[in-house]
């Protein structure tokens, strides 16, 4: 489990890591329960779609396949809506497993919004 804190908001989230086992054997819903509807929806018409080509079959694949990538997929949709590592536990992990780099601006993207934040308040405390 990593730690992502919205930057504009500042809700955090526990986000599970690793292969998702809640994914392998529940199918869409753990997408569908997380709010992630576009990755329930591909999960879902994949998954059918699959299934009724295969008889079945090639839907079980389907999900030992989709379950091993979806937590990094949900991370990194949840990185694109604003969220950030909220501790350095969070931040080693996002480096090692290659969603963020060492270098990348999205490390100091709270900083840098927190004083553009400042900013507008002092210029709104001068007029």
């Amino acid at each position: 489990m990593i730690t992502l804190k919205n930057i504009n908001t500042g809700v955090i989230k526990q986000v599970p890591t690793g292969y998702s086992w809640t994914t392998f054997f529940f199918g869409f819903f753990p997408a569908l329960f997380r709010g992630d509807l576009k990755w329930a929806c591909i999960f879902l018409i994949g998954n059918i779609s699959i299934g009724l080509l295969t008889l079945g079959i090639g839907a079980l694949i389907f999900n030992i396949i989709f379950a091993g990538f979806y937590n990094k997929i949900y991370i990194k949709e949840l990185m694109g809506k604003q969220f950030s590592f909220a501790d350095e536990q969070s931040r080693l992990y996002l480096i090692q497993n290659g969603i963020i780099s060492d270098s990348s601006p999205i490390a100091t993207k709270d900083i840098v919004l927190k004083t553009e934040e400042n900013i507008i308040d002092i210029n709104n405390q001068d007029k």
